[in-house]
């Protein structure tokens, strides 16, 4: 049974528990990677990226919006994001610079979480720009490893998961500038997170 609307201290819901089913899925990712086990990867890795959609759905059409949940989508994205890039990068998909610049906002954001706490808040509302970068990230990375593929369908993930990435990176870095804008206004102004 859904929740009630304005229940947000439900830990056992749909989208909570789709949530802790991707952060399984990373462990299985990592290991089909390392193992060269591409397309079974790739297919882990895709149903991440949708999982991570219908989540947020579903916890705004089931009224099933928590704060575990609110914690828990993002730390998957975050993590599933770090160790695909890693992953990614450790067999020359990727480039490790791309890991650095996506390894650096997130650290910077980390550090952001500090004064905030400090001053009684909490982590800051996701910002749709930031859901955007994530989406993006989330379907480059898939697409990169497609790439790897030879032929019309390898040649094509390319090019594809190269504009995700970009678009990616910006949205990822924008939404950074927006959160820290955000966080500086609510220390200087004493207020409550918008």
């Amino acid at each position: 049974m859904p929740a009630e609307s304005g229940d947000s201290s439900r830990i056992v819901t749909i989208p909570n528990v789709i949530s802790a089913v991707r952060l399984l899925l990373v462990p299985l990712f990592a290991v089909l990677l390392a193992q060269h086990h591409d397309a079974w990867a790739f297919v882990v890795l895709a149903v991440s990226g949708a999982s991570d959609w219908l989540d947020g759905v579903l916890a705004r059409r089931l009224h099933q919006v928590s704060e575990l949940g609110k914690v828990l989508d993002p730390a998957a994205d975050r993590l599933f994001i770090l160790v695909t890039l890693v992953a990614l990068a450790w067999r020359d998909v990727v480039p490790w610079w791309l890991v650095v610049v996506i390894v650096l906002r997130d650290a910077l954001m980390a550090v952001l979480l500090v004064p905030l706490a400090r001053h009684g808040y909490g982590p800051l509302p996701v910002h749709f720009v930031g859901k955007a970068g994530t989406f993006a990230l989330l379907y480059a990375l898939p697409l990169l490893l497609l790439a790897q593929r030879s032929g019309p369908l390898g040649a094509g993930a390319l090019v594809l998961g190269w504009a995700f990435a970009w678009w990616g990176i910006g949205l990822y870095w924008l939404a950074g500038g927006l959160y820290a804008t955000q966080a500086r206004r609510l220390l200087g102004a004493g207020g409550s997170p918008t």
